[in-house]
């Protein structure tokens, strides 16, 4: 797995797994922790939750899959590259820092190696931008970053950094069905050697049914949402987080990141989804 660097330091992975939808279910925790466990197995190394996913059960499920691996001698700690996010109505000083004792006590974890801002919210980003570097400084977090932010949203939160550790990353809506942060989000981060990371980078399960995609995909010998996937993974400075729970997906998109794809091949799909050709109002989910 090939890794992208971070502006802060260290290394991401540039694929990994996306844990939204997960622990809302109490009878589905026992398939989801073991499809992390599953994960760990096969090599992923980046996995990516928040405090709103279930209100804190992917955290949950994350943390039980997590302490096996570790019980079990799977993977190491320091192989893993665990993300989190605050919610924004907590996001003031002592709230910041409140949310993530929540999660790292969910999670079984004495740090987590990057934290988010889910999105912008109430509190000024001057507050939240200090509470992420007094984490930072507490060794409660390796990392800290955002998500859900626009070009101008970033450039305000330039100002307001000051002198701490800036921001390692912006995780945001990108696919090829939603390709509107390339316009200029993308190439500001580049800019700044902030990595991108993609969410829902399949378009949740869309792309998987795309024609246009299907039979490209089928030429090249792969599936369409392994071409959908390694796509986005093939623009620079991009990571993407697919959610998966089934072992065959799970083996597919890991499989997806190892693809290459010629001048020819992303012509197509430039053809097939066409980049975009003016600003656009960033997407969520």
């Amino acid at each position: 797995m090939h890794t992208l660097p971070l502006p802060s330091g260290g290394q991401m992975p540039a694929l990994g797994l996306g844990t939204w939808r997960m622990g809302e279910v109490a009878s589905h925790r026992a398939a989801e922790v073991a499809a992390v466990r599953e994960a760990i197995g096969l090599g992923y190394r980046l996995i990516d939750t928040a405090e709103m996913y279930g209100e804190g059960g992917a955290e949950t499920v994350l943390g039980q899959a997590i302490g096996e691996a570790l019980r079990a001698g799977d993977v190491r700690r320091d192989d893993l590259f665990i993300v989190s996010k605050v919610y924004p109505h907590n996001a003031s000083r002592r709230g910041t820092r409140e949310a993530c004792e929540r999660s790292l006590q969910r999670l079984g974890l004495d740090a987590v190696d990057l934290y988010l801002l889910h999105w912008r919210g109430s509190h000024p980003l001057r507050e939240t931008v200090e509470a992420m570097q007094a984490l930072v400084a507490a060794g409660r977090i390796g990392h800290w970053g955002v998500s859900n932010f626009d070009t101008d949203d970033m450039e305000e939160l330039d100002g307001v950094i000051g002198n701490g550790p800036g921001c390692a990353a912006n995780q945001v809506y990108l696919s090829l069905g939603e390709r509107g942060p390339e316009f200029n989000l993308l190439p500001w981060l580049r800019e700044h050697g902030m990595p991108l990371m993609a969410y829902s980078p399949i378009d949740q399960g869309a792309l998987a049914e795309d024609a246009g995609l299907g039979a490209l995909a089928e030429r090249l010998g792969v599936t369409a949402a392994q071409l959908a996937l390694a796509a986005v993974i093939a623009r620079p400075g991009v990571v993407a987080i697919p959610k998966a729970v089934r072992s065959a997906h799970l083996q597919e998109n890991l499989a997806a990141a190892e693809l290459k794809l010629d001048a020819a091949t992303l012509a197509e799909l430039d053809r097939l989804h066409p980049p975009p050709r003016r600003k656009t109002p960033l997407a969520m989910i």
